[in-house]
This record gives structure tokens, sequence and C-alpha cells, in this order.
């Protein structure tokens, strides 16, 4: 299956689902390449594999981290296989492990680590339910829809989801706050959960923090780290947003995670820097 060429928007997914099979629509187009998926699809579609891991144990789980490697990228319109496991068994804490392949060759993997999910009360202040400064509600921020790299054509940042910036915005360069809400499901025919709005939010970060001018420089990121200090919730996703770059081909950005209620976690992105190739 190739990737739709049209500018029309034509999925309502980020993938559709074939037998024991996924398939990035073009709501999952990235802004460097357009054969190529952004990373947020990427990380949702690997946070529902975590989230369906087969598990025998009673236990009520709660992810605390998702670390997710970008092997290679991610095709449009190919049919990917996802395969998950328990790597690591346990009552308190476990590890699961997930794979998305093309064809034999590997893309992307996450390790997600799992924590029991059990009421323990904490004091007051210790619970990181205070709105962090800048992004008090989604309904202060402005809307703005941006088409970016990709013209046209339909792609994950412009047509799958809304955002409405706080501070800074998408051709501002420097540190950004904005709340962002997927418009899509992750997989045809299923409400995205909370971790998979989490995680397809998060990968925005090195994105809308960048210091870098877009026409002279690409800065892909081949990670993203995610911790979290309890499950989000709502549709809204806050990020709080800061980029740095070195002189060596290397980047880093960090983003505060928020939802309607505080804090939610931190995600940080290695970012691999170039100069942008001439047409």
């Amino acid at each position: 299956m190739s990737a739709p060429a049209s500018s029309h928007l034509i999925a309502t997914a980020l993938f559709v689902s074939e037998g024991d099979q996924v398939i990035p629509t073009e709501l999952s187009r990235g802004p460097w390449d357009p054969r190529n998926c952004h990373g947020g699809p990427v990380c949702a579609i690997l946070a529902r594999a975590v989230e369906t891991c087969p598990d025998d144990s009673d236990t009520d789980w709660q992810v605390a981290r998702l670390s997710v490697d970008i092997e290679r990228p991610v095709p449009v319109g190919e049919p990917l296989s996802v395969a998950v496991a328990i790597e690591r068994p346990g009552r308190t804490v476990s590890l699961v492990g997930a794979e998305l392949r093309h064809g034999d060759r590997l893309v992307a993997r996450v390790r997600a680590l799992r924590i029991r999910r059990v009421a323990i009360p904490v004091p007051t202040g210790s619970a990181l339910d205070t709105p962090v400064v800048g992004l008090e509600s989604p309904g202060q921020g402005r809307r703005e829809r941006v088409t970016g790299l990709m013209g046209d054509l339909v792609a994950y940042h412009s047509h799958a989801c809304e955002h409405r910036f706080t501070r800074g915005g998408w051709l501002e360069p420097g540190p950004c706050a904005m709340w962002t809400r997927l418009t899509v499901a992750v997989v045809d025919g299923e409400e995205p959960t909370g971790l998979q709005r989490l995680a397809a939010a998060a990968d925005f970060g090195s994105g809308v923090s960048a210091v870098l001018p877009l026409d002279r420089y690409t800065f892909i990121n081949a990670d993203i780290s995610i911790h979290l200090v309890r499950p989000s919730t709502g549709p809204w996703i806050g990020l709080s947003s800061r980029s740095w770059f070195g002189e060596d081909g290397a980047g880093l950005a960090e983003t505060e995670l928020v939802d309607s209620i505080g804090r939610v976690g931190r995600s940080v992105q290695s970012l691999v820097v170039d100069r942008r190739r001439s047409p």
C-alpha cells in the first residue's frame, strides 16, 4: 500500500489495522520527508502496544517511563508489524518491550517501565498538582495552524492535531509553551487513551522550541524518553519546551508535560543536527 498523494483529508486515524499489522496513514506524515512518519504517531502506536501487552498478573499497572528509539525512518502507507512482550515481570515494577518492524527491518522500539498503581496519600505540595505558569488552560492560548515544510500535503502536525500557543509559535525561535489535542484516533475505530495522547504530543517539544532556522538546518530526534508521575487525563496536553544545540552535530530538547490537573511528567529528546542540503 503506497502513501496517498492527495492533499484531501481521507483518513480518520493515524493508523489503520490490517490483520495483525498496522498501516500509517497520511495523517502520520512528518515534517522532514513526506514519505516518512512524524515521531508522535510512532510513539503513540508503541504506547498502545505497551498498554495492550498480555499480562496474566492481577496488578494494576501505570506507565512511569516510555523510552522510544527511532532506529530508521518509519514509512507512511506501508504495513508494519508490532511485537510486544514483558521483559521483566514483577509485582511492584515490571518492564515491557515492544518493536515496530517494516518487513524484517526494525524501525522503532520502546521499553516501558511500569509501577504498580495503589493509593498512597502524600503531603500537600508533593503531588505536582499546581499548574505550570503560562499553561493555565488551553482557552488562554491562541490557535495556530501551519503546514510547515510539507506545503499543502496532509501531515500529522497540521491535520491530526489542534494547537494553542501561550508562548512562542511554530515560526518563533526559542522556548515555547502550547497546548495540543489529538483530533483523530490513533488506530481506526479506537478511542485514544491518555497515555497514547500524551505520547503523541510529547514529540512536538523539539519542533516548537527550536532556535535553528528551518531553511538552513534539520534537527531530527532519534529518541524520546518520557517520565510520568501519574496517568494523564483529558484530551489536552500542555508542553513547555526548550532546546539546546551543541557545535558537534547534536542537540537536546526538554519538555515539561501538563494536563488539565497539573504536571504529569517530563520528556527529553536527543537531536541529530545537520545542515540542510540545497534543493
